[in-house]
């Protein structure tokens, strides 16, 4: 993950929203269950930790023909196909990372991060809450989340009507307009930092209408308390840093393909890479233990 560029800097009355001003956000991803921390299962089925371990060792060659630094996206393994107890190994195995990451709309997904830095459980749900795929995919942030982003959005703002208690909004989407229009695909992220500008009620109220809650939302637990929802305006998302007291702290808007704060670096896929390679060793010889 790579620092965020933006000192946290308080200012005076008005900088935050007002006490009875609710910040509007999607609901944040829970708990998944299914993924623990890599964890030896006790006396679990030489079948199933030689599956589990085939499985890590067919994507481990997959990550080998694969250059995190490039523009090739990562590779995918299809975990659909195996048997409930190797899941549950190569779960164990794969661990919760940082962040967790939550889809909703005709396609929903829940993604986790695994303790391998970049390397992400995908799984989809159908309406019904029935899985229909699930897969592992080495990526700085999965395909999926800013395919889904993007396609819920439009190239343009919502309008808004300004009340008359409004003062900063009217600049600040002026800005953001602005900025969507000069976005490209690979340009730096443009930083709009609202907790430098004293806004009113009215003003947020403003912001709220012209940028309606996407369907993506992100949690990163790696600076404390990061959360990252997509907006209905395309490649504009807000990013609102949390205290240990979960007290607001930093309150952003990112104009940018997907935050930085949000992405896995080349370096850190590459040390995955290594340490993955350590954990299918180490089941290799798990499995070759008993024979001996």
């Amino acid at each position: 993950m790579e620092d965020f560029p933006i000192p946290v800097r308080m200012v005076g009355p008005g900088s935050q929203p007002a006490e009875d001003v609710e910040l509007q956000y999607l609901p944040l991803p829970r708990e998944m269950n299914v993924f623990r921390m890599p964890i030896v299962p006790e006396l679990p089925e030489d079948a199933a930790l030689a599956a589990s371990r085939d499985l890590l060792a067919e994507f481990l060659r997959k990550l080998g023909n694969w250059a995190p630094a490039g523009n090739a996206p990562g590779p995918r393994l299809d975990l659909a196909g195996a048997s409930k107890t190797a899941l549950e190994i190569t779960n164990q195995m794969l661990g919760e990372g940082e962040v967790s990451i939550r889809i909703d709309g005709a396609r929903s997904f829940r993604i986790q991060e695994s303790v391998f830095t970049g390397l992400w459980r995908v799984c989809e749900y159908a309406g019904d809450g029935a899985l229909t795929a699930d897969w592992l995919e080495a990526a700085a942030l999965p395909r999926v989340v800013v395919e889904a982003a993007r396609a819920a959005a439009l190239p343009r703002l919502a309008p808004a009507a300004i009340p008359p208690g409004a003062m900063n909004s009217p600049a600040l989407v002026s800005e953001i307009g602005a900025q969507m229009r000069a976005s490209r695909p690979g340009r730096r992220a443009h930083v709009v930092n609202l907790t430098l500008f004293p806004l009113t009620p009215d003003d947020h109220a403003v912001l709220e209408a012209t940028l309606p809650v996407g369907p993506v939302a992100l949690i990163s637990r790696g600076f404390g308390n990061c959360r990252i929802t997509s907006t209905l305006a395309r490649d504009v998302w807000r990013v609102q840093y949390f205290n240990s007291m979960n007290t607001l702290i930093l309150d952003t808007i990112e104009i940018v393909e997907a935050p930085e704060s949000a992405l896995a670096a080349a370096e850190d896929l590459a040390d995955s890479t290594t340490r993955l390679a350590e954990l299918v060793e180490w089941m290799s010889e798990s499995c070759a233990a008993p024979a001996g």
